[in-house]
Protein backbone atom coordinates (compact mmCIF):
# COMPACT_ATOMS: atom_id res chain seq x y z
CA UNK A 1 0.00 0.00 0.00
CA UNK A 2 1.52 3.53 -0.94
CA UNK A 3 2.24 5.84 1.79
CA UNK A 4 1.04 9.23 1.88
CA UNK A 5 1.84 11.18 -1.47
CA UNK A 6 4.66 13.18 -0.76
CA UNK A 7 3.72 17.12 -1.62
CA UNK A 8 5.63 18.97 -4.56
CA UNK A 9 5.40 22.62 -5.57
CA UNK A 10 6.74 23.78 -8.32
CA UNK A 11 7.21 27.99 -8.59
CA UNK A 12 6.78 29.75 -11.87
CA UNK A 13 6.47 32.83 -13.45
CA UNK A 14 5.89 34.63 -16.42
CA UNK A 15 8.87 33.76 -18.86
CA UNK A 16 10.18 30.45 -16.70
CA UNK A 17 11.62 28.39 -18.94
CA UNK A 18 9.21 25.33 -19.52
CA UNK A 19 11.68 22.43 -19.56
CA UNK A 20 12.67 23.79 -15.96
CA UNK A 21 9.27 23.16 -14.70
CA UNK A 22 9.09 19.80 -17.07
CA UNK A 23 12.15 17.84 -16.27
CA UNK A 24 11.11 18.02 -12.65
CA UNK A 25 7.44 17.29 -12.96
CA UNK A 26 8.29 14.26 -16.09
CA UNK A 27 11.30 12.27 -13.88
CA UNK A 28 8.34 12.67 -10.61
CA UNK A 29 5.54 11.78 -12.89
CA UNK A 30 7.85 8.55 -14.50
CA UNK A 31 8.79 7.88 -10.75
CA UNK A 32 4.75 7.78 -10.16
CA UNK A 33 4.10 5.20 -12.88
CA UNK A 34 7.13 2.90 -11.98
CA UNK A 35 5.73 2.41 -8.57
CA UNK A 36 7.19 4.85 -5.91
CA UNK A 37 6.41 3.56 -2.51
CA UNK A 38 5.52 7.10 -1.47
CA UNK A 39 4.52 8.74 -4.74
CA UNK A 40 4.54 12.17 -5.43
CA UNK A 41 2.15 14.94 -5.96
CA UNK A 42 3.13 17.99 -7.80
CA UNK A 43 1.60 21.23 -7.99
CA UNK A 44 2.64 24.38 -10.17
CA UNK A 45 1.65 27.42 -8.17
CA UNK A 46 2.33 31.35 -9.44
CA UNK A 47 1.57 34.35 -6.93
CA UNK A 48 -1.69 34.74 -8.28
CA UNK A 49 -2.68 31.27 -9.74
CA UNK A 50 -3.21 32.90 -14.07
CA UNK A 51 -2.39 31.43 -16.76
CA UNK A 52 1.62 32.52 -17.47
CA UNK A 53 3.06 32.63 -20.54
CA UNK A 54 6.63 30.39 -20.51
CA UNK A 55 9.75 32.13 -22.40
CA UNK A 56 8.68 29.82 -25.25
CA UNK A 57 5.51 31.58 -26.07
CA UNK A 58 3.54 28.28 -24.69
CA UNK A 59 1.91 29.07 -21.68
CA UNK A 60 0.57 27.01 -18.57
CA UNK A 61 -1.99 26.64 -16.28
CA UNK A 62 -0.43 26.58 -12.53
CA UNK A 63 -3.06 24.38 -10.15
CA UNK A 64 -2.94 27.19 -7.40
CA UNK A 65 -2.22 30.62 -6.08
CA UNK A 66 0.78 30.56 -3.85
CA UNK A 67 -1.36 31.52 -0.65
CA UNK A 68 -3.03 28.50 -1.17
CA UNK A 69 -0.57 25.74 -0.53
CA UNK A 70 -0.80 24.83 3.08
CA UNK A 71 0.85 22.23 5.38
CA UNK A 72 4.29 20.24 5.18
CA UNK A 73 5.49 19.78 2.24
CA UNK A 74 7.98 17.20 1.34
CA UNK A 75 10.11 19.45 -2.15
CA UNK A 76 9.62 23.25 -3.57
CA UNK A 77 11.34 23.83 -6.97
CA UNK A 78 11.53 27.32 -8.19
CA UNK A 79 11.94 27.64 -11.97
CA UNK A 80 14.42 29.64 -13.70
CA UNK A 81 14.04 31.39 -17.26
CA UNK A 82 14.33 35.04 -18.45
CA UNK A 83 11.93 36.39 -16.14
CA UNK A 84 14.01 35.26 -12.88
CA UNK A 85 14.81 39.20 -12.79
CA UNK A 86 11.74 40.12 -12.01
CA UNK A 87 10.53 37.29 -10.62
CA UNK A 88 13.67 38.25 -7.86
CA UNK A 89 12.09 41.59 -7.34
CA UNK A 90 8.82 39.74 -6.64
CA UNK A 91 8.23 40.86 -2.55
CA UNK A 92 5.45 38.70 -2.89
CA UNK A 93 7.04 36.15 -4.34
CA UNK A 94 9.63 35.81 -2.09
CA UNK A 95 7.00 35.77 0.69
CA UNK A 96 6.42 32.99 -0.67
CA UNK A 97 9.02 31.54 -1.38
CA UNK A 98 10.62 32.24 2.46
CA UNK A 99 7.19 30.85 4.46
CA UNK A 100 7.13 27.50 2.12
CA UNK A 101 11.10 27.02 2.48
CA UNK A 102 10.61 26.77 6.13
CA UNK A 103 7.43 23.88 5.62
CA UNK A 104 9.53 22.11 2.73
CA UNK A 105 12.09 19.08 3.63
CA UNK A 106 13.81 20.16 0.76
CA UNK A 107 14.37 23.69 -0.84
CA UNK A 108 15.86 23.29 -4.70
CA UNK A 109 16.11 25.87 -7.96
CA UNK A 110 16.73 24.85 -11.15
CA UNK A 111 18.47 26.88 -13.41
CA UNK A 112 18.41 30.77 -12.58
CA UNK A 113 15.91 29.87 -10.31
CA UNK A 114 18.89 30.42 -8.18
CA UNK A 115 18.75 34.15 -8.13
CA UNK A 116 15.43 34.04 -6.91
CA UNK A 117 16.47 31.97 -3.76
CA UNK A 118 19.28 33.83 -3.25
CA UNK A 119 16.77 37.51 -3.26
CA UNK A 120 15.02 35.22 -1.02
CA UNK A 121 18.02 34.73 1.72
CA UNK A 122 17.95 31.09 1.14
CA UNK A 123 21.66 30.77 -0.05
CA UNK A 124 23.33 33.49 2.29
CA UNK A 125 26.28 31.43 3.85
CA UNK A 126 25.78 28.38 1.24
CA UNK A 127 27.52 27.02 -1.95
CA UNK A 128 25.41 26.98 -4.74
CA UNK A 129 25.64 26.88 -8.80
CA UNK A 130 23.52 27.99 -11.67
CA UNK A 131 23.60 28.29 -15.12
CA UNK A 132 27.12 28.88 -16.24
CA UNK A 133 26.30 32.14 -18.09
CA UNK A 134 24.69 33.41 -15.26
CA UNK A 135 27.14 32.39 -12.66
CA UNK A 136 29.13 36.01 -12.48
CA UNK A 137 26.00 37.85 -12.05
CA UNK A 138 24.53 35.85 -9.66
CA UNK A 139 27.88 35.92 -7.47
CA UNK A 140 28.43 40.05 -8.43
CA UNK A 141 24.78 40.68 -6.69
CA UNK A 142 24.86 37.88 -3.82
CA UNK A 143 28.27 38.14 -2.61
CA UNK A 144 26.63 36.37 0.26
CA UNK A 145 26.59 33.54 -1.50
CA UNK A 146 29.23 30.66 -2.30
CA UNK A 147 28.87 30.59 -6.06
CA UNK A 148 30.39 27.60 -7.86
CA UNK A 149 30.13 28.15 -11.71
CA UNK A 150 31.17 24.10 -12.63
CA UNK A 151 28.69 21.33 -11.09
CA UNK A 152 25.53 20.35 -12.50
CA UNK A 153 24.08 20.89 -9.45
CA UNK A 154 24.83 21.29 -5.49
CA UNK A 155 23.68 20.07 -2.50
CA UNK A 156 24.38 22.02 0.99
CA UNK A 157 21.86 21.13 3.76
CA UNK A 158 18.94 20.61 2.78
CA UNK A 159 18.69 23.45 -0.15
CA UNK A 160 19.79 22.08 -4.02
CA UNK A 161 20.58 24.66 -6.89
CA UNK A 162 20.97 22.93 -10.11
CA UNK A 163 22.84 24.49 -13.55
CA UNK A 164 21.09 25.25 -16.65
CA UNK A 165 17.77 23.81 -17.96
CA UNK A 166 18.19 20.04 -18.39
CA UNK A 167 20.25 19.32 -14.95
CA UNK A 168 17.39 19.60 -13.61
CA UNK A 169 16.33 15.97 -14.62
CA UNK A 170 19.42 15.45 -13.06
CA UNK A 171 18.52 16.34 -10.08
CA UNK A 172 15.17 15.61 -9.93
CA UNK A 173 16.89 11.87 -10.63
CA UNK A 174 19.23 12.24 -7.48
CA UNK A 175 16.06 13.43 -5.32
CA UNK A 176 14.43 10.01 -6.43
CA UNK A 177 17.61 7.76 -5.63
CA UNK A 178 17.03 9.65 -2.42
CA UNK A 179 13.86 9.12 -1.76
CA UNK A 180 13.48 5.69 -3.11
CA UNK A 181 16.80 4.13 -3.92
CA UNK A 182 18.69 3.77 -7.36
CA UNK A 183 16.99 0.67 -8.66
CA UNK A 184 13.86 3.37 -9.44
CA UNK A 185 15.95 5.93 -10.20
CA UNK A 186 17.79 3.91 -12.90
CA UNK A 187 14.39 2.70 -14.00
CA UNK A 188 13.14 6.23 -14.24
CA UNK A 189 16.58 7.39 -16.14
CA UNK A 190 16.01 4.36 -18.72
CA UNK A 191 12.26 5.55 -19.03
CA UNK A 192 13.27 8.64 -19.89
CA UNK A 193 16.28 7.62 -22.44
CA UNK A 194 18.96 9.55 -20.24
CA UNK A 195 22.32 9.22 -18.04
CA UNK A 196 21.48 7.04 -14.98
CA UNK A 197 22.89 9.57 -13.82
CA UNK A 198 25.51 12.67 -14.83
CA UNK A 199 26.77 13.30 -10.70
CA UNK A 200 26.54 16.88 -9.64
CA UNK A 201 29.71 17.20 -9.80
CA UNK A 202 29.80 16.66 -13.57
CA UNK A 203 31.52 20.23 -15.26
CA UNK A 204 28.40 21.66 -17.05
CA UNK A 205 30.60 23.16 -20.10
CA UNK A 206 33.47 21.06 -21.77
CA UNK A 207 35.97 23.79 -21.92
CA UNK A 208 35.85 22.52 -25.69
CA UNK A 209 32.71 24.35 -26.23
CA UNK A 210 33.09 26.95 -23.95
CA UNK A 211 34.30 29.75 -26.41
CA UNK A 212 35.16 30.17 -30.15
CA UNK A 213 38.88 29.61 -30.34
CA UNK A 214 41.69 32.65 -29.50
CA UNK A 215 41.94 35.25 -31.93
CA UNK A 216 45.35 35.73 -31.14
CA UNK A 217 47.24 33.93 -34.28
CA UNK A 218 50.05 31.80 -31.83
CA UNK A 219 47.74 30.82 -28.77
CA UNK A 220 45.71 29.56 -31.46
CA UNK A 221 48.23 27.44 -32.75
CA UNK A 222 50.08 26.70 -30.00
CA UNK A 223 46.12 24.96 -29.02
CA UNK A 224 45.83 23.24 -31.88
CA UNK A 225 49.30 22.23 -31.34
CA UNK A 226 48.32 20.57 -27.97
CA UNK A 227 45.39 18.66 -28.66
CA UNK A 228 47.19 16.85 -32.01
CA UNK A 229 50.75 16.17 -29.45
CA UNK A 230 48.69 15.14 -26.31
CA UNK A 231 51.26 12.33 -25.77
CA UNK A 232 54.42 14.38 -26.85
CA UNK A 233 56.25 16.50 -24.13
CA UNK A 234 54.48 19.93 -23.54
CA UNK A 235 56.04 21.86 -21.17
CA UNK A 236 56.32 25.55 -21.31
CA UNK A 237 59.56 25.43 -22.36
CA UNK A 238 58.27 23.53 -25.03
CA UNK A 239 55.55 25.38 -26.55
CA UNK A 240 57.65 28.37 -26.10
CA UNK A 241 60.21 27.51 -28.65
CA UNK A 242 57.55 25.74 -30.90
CA UNK A 243 55.93 29.52 -30.75
CA UNK A 244 59.35 31.02 -31.37
CA UNK A 245 58.92 33.21 -27.99
CA UNK A 246 60.14 33.08 -24.44
CA UNK A 247 58.73 31.38 -21.97
CA UNK A 248 57.86 34.21 -20.05
CA UNK A 249 56.13 35.43 -22.98
CA UNK A 250 54.21 32.66 -23.82
CA UNK A 251 52.70 32.70 -19.99
CA UNK A 252 51.50 36.03 -20.45
CA UNK A 253 49.43 35.52 -23.69
CA UNK A 254 47.87 32.14 -22.06
CA UNK A 255 47.01 34.47 -19.27
CA UNK A 256 45.89 36.88 -22.03
CA UNK A 257 43.80 35.11 -23.90
CA UNK A 258 42.70 31.77 -22.37
CA UNK A 259 42.71 32.93 -18.25
CA UNK A 260 45.18 30.15 -17.14
CA UNK A 261 49.15 29.56 -17.74
CA UNK A 262 50.41 27.27 -20.24
CA UNK A 263 51.22 23.99 -17.63
CA UNK A 264 47.49 24.21 -16.35
CA UNK A 265 45.87 24.59 -20.02
CA UNK A 266 47.78 21.42 -21.02
CA UNK A 267 46.59 19.48 -17.96
CA UNK A 268 42.83 20.26 -18.49
CA UNK A 269 43.18 19.57 -22.03
CA UNK A 270 44.60 16.24 -21.14
CA UNK A 271 41.97 15.50 -18.30
CA UNK A 272 39.21 16.28 -21.05
CA UNK A 273 40.64 14.25 -23.49
CA UNK A 274 40.72 11.09 -21.29
CA UNK A 275 37.20 11.51 -20.22
CA UNK A 276 36.03 11.37 -24.09
CA UNK A 277 38.40 8.28 -24.25
CA UNK A 278 37.08 6.77 -21.35
CA UNK A 279 33.47 6.76 -22.56
CA UNK A 280 33.83 6.41 -25.84
CA UNK A 281 36.46 3.92 -25.66
CA UNK A 282 36.91 0.25 -23.73
CA UNK A 283 41.02 0.86 -23.28
CA UNK A 284 42.64 0.33 -19.98
CA UNK A 285 43.61 3.45 -17.88
CA UNK A 286 47.17 3.03 -19.10
CA UNK A 287 46.52 3.03 -22.47
CA UNK A 288 45.07 6.33 -21.50
CA UNK A 289 47.06 7.72 -19.67
CA UNK A 290 50.01 6.90 -21.91
CA UNK A 291 48.16 8.53 -25.09
CA UNK A 292 46.89 11.94 -23.18
CA UNK A 293 50.59 12.46 -22.09
CA UNK A 294 49.68 11.44 -18.34
CA UNK A 295 53.17 9.67 -17.15
CA UNK A 296 50.98 7.38 -14.66
CA UNK A 297 47.60 6.01 -13.85
CA UNK A 298 48.04 7.57 -10.61
CA UNK A 299 48.49 11.02 -12.33
CA UNK A 300 45.56 10.69 -14.56
CA UNK A 301 43.86 9.87 -11.51
CA UNK A 302 45.15 12.83 -9.99
CA UNK A 303 44.22 15.13 -12.81
CA UNK A 304 40.84 13.81 -12.99
CA UNK A 305 40.05 14.47 -9.80
CA UNK A 306 41.08 18.27 -9.83
CA UNK A 307 38.82 18.43 -12.53
CA UNK A 308 35.82 16.62 -12.35
CA UNK A 309 36.07 15.81 -8.66
CA UNK A 310 35.93 11.78 -9.39
CA UNK A 311 38.33 9.37 -10.39
CA UNK A 312 38.60 8.21 -13.70
CA UNK A 313 36.82 4.67 -13.03
CA UNK A 314 33.75 6.42 -11.20
CA UNK A 315 33.91 8.08 -14.39
CA UNK A 316 33.31 5.51 -16.67
CA UNK A 317 30.92 3.65 -14.87
CA UNK A 318 28.90 6.65 -15.23
CA UNK A 319 29.52 8.01 -18.77
CA UNK A 320 29.97 4.63 -20.47
CA UNK A 321 28.01 4.30 -23.91
CA UNK A 322 25.35 2.10 -23.31
CA UNK A 323 22.83 1.54 -25.68
CA UNK A 324 19.13 1.02 -23.91
CA UNK A 325 17.16 -1.77 -25.57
Amino acid sequence: MPGAPRQVVLIGYADAELLDIACVADVLDVANRLGAGRPYRVRLATVDGQPFPCQSGLTLTPHARLDQIRGELDTLVVAGGIGHRAAAADQRLLEHVRRLSQRSRRTASVCTGSGVLAAAGLLSGRRATTHWAHATELAARYPAVSVDPVPLFVRHGDTYTSAGVTSGLDLTLAFVEEDHGPTLAREAARALVTYLQRPGNQAQVSMFLSGPPPEHRQVRDLTAYVAEHLAGDLGTPVLARQAGISARQLTRLFDAHLGTTPGKYVRTVRAEHAARMLSGTDLPLTAIARRCGFGSTETLRQAFLDHFDTPPSAYRRVHVRTAYA
